[in-house]
């Protein structure tokens, strides 16, 4: 008979009232530290999510990155390598700090997609609304299909 160990992977948290082989005080001051925005903000992936997209005509890249300007990205393109890059730092102003913490944020990631033969290198637009950028790659026009209905005999 074969014997399988299976483990879920669920957070721990015995809690308050169960008694601690530590100091009293000390799960508190450590529970804190662990669940603090600054460590588990800067562990997540600050990569933005794309979708990508195509039509007859088009290739459609959305890239979501709120909070950012058109300022903040850069684009380019080296041999068929599409490149987008972004890098914003927030300042905070004023004389009057009344806050208790404050952490600077600085925001900087790089993406890269390899265009397809069919791409035309001259036909790429950008606009960046709502959060979001959109590049439109055009097509070439030998990779264009047309589109006709085919008679049945």
């Amino acid at each position: 008979m074969l014997r399988r160990n299976i483990m879920a992977l669920v957070k721990f948290n015995e809690g308050k009232n169960r008694g601690s082989l530590m100091r009293p005080g000390f799960d508190d001051i450590f529970e804190s530290v662990l669940n603090d925005t600054f460590l588990s903000d800067r562990m997540v992936s600050r990569v933005p999510a794309v979708n990508i997209s195509e039509t007859n005509e088009h290739y459609h890249i959305e890239l979501a990155a709120p909070g950012l300007k058109k300022e903040d990205f850069k684009i380019t393109l080296d041999r068929d390598v599409l490149m987008i890059s972004a890098e914003h730092q927030s300042e905070q102003t004023g004389n009057d700090k009344k806050y208790n913490k404050c952490e600077y944020n600085y925001t900087s990631f790089v993406r890269s997609f390899t265009l397809p033969d069919s791409a035309d290198d001259e036909g790429i637009e950008a606009e960046y609304t709502d959060g979001v950028l959109k590049i439109n790659v055009a097509k070439r026009e030998e990779a264009r299909m047309a589109s006709r209905q085919i008679e049945i005999k």
